[in-house]
């Protein structure tokens, strides 16, 4: 156990063995295994324990009581846990490719049903049998850094292609930030059917987000594996039903979410969002880089944040410098899909779960969305011929 905590094993595993589950009488200290502990100058003390992926969801649960008795130690301010999933000892080592789906599950909300408790997963599918059967095209919303406006994008994407008339599901891959079920006005925990997880329907899609199984408060603090087990989850563990296309709002940059949604299922394209100033397209020019070499079409780039629209002049300023993304898009010969304003109602929009092309259609951001949708529904329905 890598430690540099004044603390010894035996200290906080018999705190850890004072929160138990009551129907299995299960606790972390009882199933987990103390792998490290350490202790900031600030006080806050994080400790990673590991534990077998079948009991990750029930242990999962007792995180948040456990570390309010870390918190009693001398000195401590704040105690974080983190689980991580391995497979049972003696079980046979993943098949090359399927680390991301064998390899961990993650300890934490994709467990959770309704009650937050509830473990997902029905009968393992048969070898070979597609994720998702149903769905007919998977779309992934990407960008080469944050703060770009990408779900935002997603968000009004996943609507306007329903308003295209196609069967639209929005998954929220962003594991570390998972911010859609607030954009899309989703309330309450979804439902469990039979072990699997029902998405929740809104403004004529339906859609699936990490942060509708936990506490907004809570701290992702996930490594690479459970990251692709969570990915893994939200893809089988939810019944997606019959879609034309289900779009992916995946995390910023390039990593773990990225590959392991390319391992588990036929990506039909990505869309990847930037900002027009140069700093954003380079890594703009490295998500369209990832994809080719994924063998994944890039459907195009959108240049968010475009121009500033003054609302009492309509005087248009160019905070971000103008026009980057369609220049970058010609240099790297995919397709531009459009220009997204930079304006309050988009900010609105989102704090407030009214997606811009339902609330006002009619605005330049509203418009804007609503274009590249149809260009996309295009190029979707092109590709089924």
């Amino acid at each position: 156990m890598a430690q540099n905590a004044p603390f010894s094993s035996d200290t906080l595993m018999d705190l850890l063995r004072t929160v138990q589950d009551p129907q299995t009488g299960l606790s972390l200290a009882s199933a987990g295994r103390l792998e490290s502990c350490t202790v900031d100058d600030g006080g806050r003390l994080t400790l990673t324990l590991g534990v077998a992926r079948e009991q990750a969801p029930a242990l999962s649960a007792l995180c948040d009581a456990a570390a309010q008795k870390l918190q009693t130690l001398p000195n401590i301010t704040k105690a974080t846990i983190i689980l991580t999933a391995h497979r049972p000892a003696g079980a046979p080592e993943p098949a090359a490719g399927q680390t991301a789906s064998a390899a961990a599950r993650p300890a934490s909300a994709p467990a959770g049903g309704a009650g937050g408790h509830r473990p997902l997963g029905g009968p393992a599918p048969a070898p070979g049998t597609p994720v998702l059967p149903g769905v007919k095209t998977i779309i992934a919303v990407a960008s080469g850094k944050g703060g770009v406006g990408k779900s935002t994008t997603a968000v009004n994407l996943a609507v306007g292609l329903g308003m295209e008339g196609l069967r639209t599901g929005l998954l929220d891959a962003d594991i570390h930030g998972p911010s859609l079920h607030r954009m899309m006005g989703a309330k309450g925990k979804p439902d469990v059917v039979e072990g699997r997880l029902q998405p929740m329907q809104a403004w004529g899609i339906c859609a699936v987000s990490l942060g509708m199984l936990v506490d907004e408060k809570a701290a992702m603090i996930w490594r690479g594996p459970m990251v692709m087990g969570a990915i893994n989850q939200l893809l089988s563990d939810v019944d997606w039903g019959e879609l034309d296309v289900l779009v992916v709002d995946l995390p910023p940059g390039t990593g773990d979410a990225h590959l392991s949604l390319t391992q588990k299922v036929p990506l039909g394209g990505a869309v990847i969002v930037s900002t027009p100033q140069d700093i954003a397209l380079i890594d703009a020019r490295r998500g369209v880089t990832m994809f080719e070499k994924l063998h994944v079409p890039v459907l195009g780039l959108v240049e968010n944040m475009s121009y500033f629209c003054c609302p009492n002049c309509g005087h248009n300023t160019e905070l971000f410098g103008h026009g980057g993304a369609r220049r970058e898009a010609e240099a790297m010969g995919v397709p531009f899909l459009g220009e997204v304003p930079l304006l309050a109602d988009i900010r609105a929009s989102g704090d407030s779960g009214v997606p811009l092309v339902i609330g006002a259609p009619n605005s330049e951001g509203g418009k804007a969305y609503r274009a590249i949708a149809h260009t996309v529904a295009t190029a979707i329905q092109a590709s089924a011929h």
